[in-house]
Formats: C-alpha cells, sequence, structure tokens
C-alpha cells in the first residue's frame, strides 16, 4: 500500500467545509479591496528565490524543494507567493497598465522542514500584493485589509504585533550595534546564529534557539533614519485613527531579505508555540532586484492550515457544503430511467442529488441515504408511476408523502428551505 509523503496531507470530508469557508472569505475579502486573483506556476527557476528571497536566508539555505529538470535548468517548488508574483509583474509588463497594482493568490507552497501543527512540508497561503505605492495608506490598507479578513472568519483571539525595521542607510548602523552586541556571545549561540552573525547579522533576531539573547539586543527602531520614523509614524496613526488594534514589538524583523520599513506579524492566543498564522511588510527594492524598475510595493501572506485550526479552536461555526441534499432511490427497471430524469430536472434547479448507481434493494438505499446525511429520499417505484406518482421521504423524522410527478421540483423546494 502506497502511502503519503511526510509532510503532506489529504484533504477530504468534513474538513473541506472549512477549505471553501477560508477560502472564500478570502476572495470576498479581497475583492472588497479591489484586488484581482493571480495563478502563478508552482515551481519557478531556483535563482528567483535565491535573489528574491535572499541567499542567506533559512529558506533557501535549507527549505527548498530543489531540483534539477530534464534541461539541466535547476528548479525550485515555490516556498513564498511574493517573488514569483512579483516575477509575473516584472514579466508581464504590468507596469504599463498602471500603479498601484493589486494582486492576490491562494494556493500550495512547500517548504523542507519538520512537520509541525500548522505547517506541513506542503501548505497553503492566502497572500496580497499592493503594488507601486511608497505611501503609509499602503502600509494601513494592507494590515486593515489583514485585519478585516480575520474579522470575517470571526476570529477575535489574534494580536498584530508591527515594527519598522528601517531602509538600506539607517539599517547599516543598526547592524554594526547588533554585532557589538553577540560579539561576546558567540561561543554560546546556535550554529545557525553563528553563521548568521557573519552572513546576515539580523537573522540572528530571527532565532528561536536563543531567545534569552534576542531579548536585550538592541532596538531597530531605535536607529531609523527621519524618513522611516515619520512613515512609521504615520502608520501608526493612520491604524490609531481607524482604531485597529495592534503591538509594537522591537525585534520583529521577518524571515525573509526583502523587508524593508513596516513589518507585520499576526499571532493567534490558542495555537502555542506556532502561533503566527500571517505575516508581511514592505519590501521597496525587490521589483528591482528581479530586474524591473523600482516600484515601492507591499503585501502579506496567511497560512490556511494555521486558520483553520485557529477557527476551530475558536469553535466557529462553519456551514457543510451542500452537498447530497437528496438522494433519488428506485425500484424496477421502468423507474431507474425516470429516476435519472428527475435527479437531473433537481440538479437543474441547484439542488444536490446523489442517485442510486448500484443494484440495491430499497432497504439499503434508504442505509445508504442516511450514511451520506441526505436530507430527503425520494423513492420511484414502478407501481407509483403508473399512478404518476413519486414518495417523498424526510430523512430526519422519516415522514413522507406522495406527491404528483409533476410537483417534484417544487415540493422538494419547499421541504428543503424547512
Amino acid at each position: 500500500m502506497y502511502k503519503r509523503v511526510k509532510g503532506t496531507d489529504d484533504i477530504y470530508g468534513e474538513d473541506m467545509k472549512y477549505w471553501y469557508f477560508v477560502e472564500d472569505v478570502a476572495r470576498e475579502t479581497a475583492r472588497l479591496y479591489g484586488y484581482s486573483e493571480i495563478r502563478t506556476p508552482i515551481f519557478e527557476r531556483t535563482e528567483l528565490f535565491v535573489r528574491g528571497v535572499g541567499e542567506d536566508t533559512d529558506i533557501v539555505q535549507k527549505e527548498m524543494y530543489t531540483f534539477e529538470d530534464k534541461g539541466n535548468r535547476s528548479i525550485t517548488l515555490r516556498p513564498e507567493g511574493t517573488a514569483p508574483t512579483i516575477r509575473a509583474f516584472v514579466e508581464n509588463s504590468m507596469l504599463a497598465t498602471g500603479l498601484p497594482k493589486r494582486l492576490f493568490y491562494i494556493g500550495p507552497m512547500f517548504r523542507y522542514e519538520r512537520p509541525q501543527s500548522g505547517r506541513q512540508r506542503q501548505f497553503h497561503q492566502f497572500g496580497v500584493e499592493l503594488i507601486g505605492s511608497p505611501s503609509s495608506l499602503a502600509d494601513a490598507e494592507a494590515i486593515v485589509l489583514a485585519d478585516r479578513f480575520l474579522k470575517n472568519l470571526g476570529l477575535v483571539d489574534y494580536t498584530i504585533k508591527i515594527n519598522s525595521i528601517g531602509c538600506e542607510k539607517c539599517r547599516g548602523e543598526y547592524k554594526k550595534a547588533l554585532k557589538k552586541y553577540y560579539e561576546n556571545k558567540l561561543d554560546k549561540v546556535c550554529d545557525d546564529c553563528k553563521r548568521r552573525y557573519e552572513t546576515n547579522v539580523l537573522r540572528l533576531l530571527d532565532c528561536k534557539v536563543d531567545v534569552e539573547y534576542v531579548k536585550g539586543a538592541p532596538k531597530i527602531t531605535d536607529y531609523l533614519c527621519d524618513d522611516c520614523k515619520s512613515h512609521y509614524l504615520e502608520t501608526k496613526e493612520i491604524l490609531d485613527d481607524l482604531e485597529i488594534k495592534y503591538e509594537e514589538d522591537p525585534l520583529l524583523v521577518r524571515g525573509l531579505d526583502y523587508y524593508n520599513r513596516v513589518v507585520f506579524e499576526i499571532h493567534h492566543g490558542k495555537l502555542g508555540a506556532q502561533s503566527a498564522v500571517g505575516g508581511g511588510g514592505r519590501y521597496d527594492n525587490l521589483i528591482k532586484e528581479l530586474g524591473g524598475p523600482k516600484t515601492p510595493s507591499l503585501g502579506f501572506a496567511m497560512g490556511i492550515e494555521r486558520l483553520i485550526i485557529a477557527i476551530k479552536e475558536e469553535n466557529i461555526p462553519v456551514d457543510d457544503v451542500k452537498n447530497n441534499e437528496v438522494y433519488v432511490a428506485h425500484l424496477g427497471e421502468r423507474a431507474r430511467v425516470e429516476a435519472i430524469k428527475i435527479s437531473e430536472e433537481l440538479r437543474d434547479s441547484d439542488i444536490s442529488v446523489v442517485f442510486n448507481t448500484m443494484e440495491r434493494g430499497l432497504s439499503a438505499q434508504l442505509k445508504h441515504a442516511a450514511r451520506l446525511k441526505c436530507k430527503l429520499c425520494i423513492i420511484v417505484g414502478e407501481n407509483e408511476l403508473e399512478r404518476n406518482i413519486v414518495i417523498l421521504r424526510n430523512m430526519e423524522t422519516g415522514e413522507q408523502i406522495e406527491i404528483e410527478r409533476d410537483y417534484i421540483v417544487g415540493t422538494t423546494k419547499e421541504w428543503i428551505e424547512k
């Protein structure tokens, strides 16, 4: 027997209603803010992620699914959605259609890491990218959109954390201060931090092992230039005016190299150690890095698996998928064809129908209808057809009536609405 690959899940049955719910709310929330959907390939040339995400990030160093194709090209399954979206923006000359450009995506991502609650090696994200605006209004809108999305899901137990990591100009002084702080701690930190100290010192603040040293590190907000201070202050003032609750976290840096200025994360109170359900920020230099003109931009992504866990933890009711509303049973040779016709008439009226395709007796058909949780069962028998009637049965109460053939659709709709 074949088994699924470690770090992947089969999604089916009762769980599907949560996936439909989150995806439907994501699309509707994005629509309200003027975003249109983009679907990029699930694999790209490896250099896109090395260049975009950052060669010294954990994603590129440890987590990417990279292989060589038959044309000897290095290909990588996408580990995140921003770099492919920006590649598509540049390649398809979307700049020519005007700015800002608002895009959103929903789909699978791939990272080779230890499977954990809400994060498998194949996981799924809803993300948005607002391309073209340098204004703090854009930063605020992204955070407001994220907040509204979570509220539309019904979630309440979450915290938005924000910070500014400055620009290339002010980050230089901060990196010097950070290196000085860690200078006499290098023999105590983990091997990853020893490497990060030399390659990308900001990543030290992302370490989940040496947390005690992270807490005492200098704060990047103390080193911001005037422009970055002003941008951060304006963003917070807009959020305050809109009564968006947030917490400032001066040690928040995010795990990707392309971020600058305002960054944010969202944590859920019932998810334990893996509490982050999403995050994002500004990436003003990424488009230029990937071959386009310098274009200020920002975005965020949410993990759908973790959102579903959060929804279940908060006991948010989610409607069942409208499947198996009616079961059409039949008895006798002539009844089979009529039962098919009735099934199609009901489907024409947007009623979900399960038609009996097995050679079962009536008792077995009713048991099957009950197992599928059908609300109603229509029984088509040859004796009934001679009188131009069928039997309509309520599967919950056992109540049943005879109805004329011409009134099947209308009566069935009435019973479903009850």
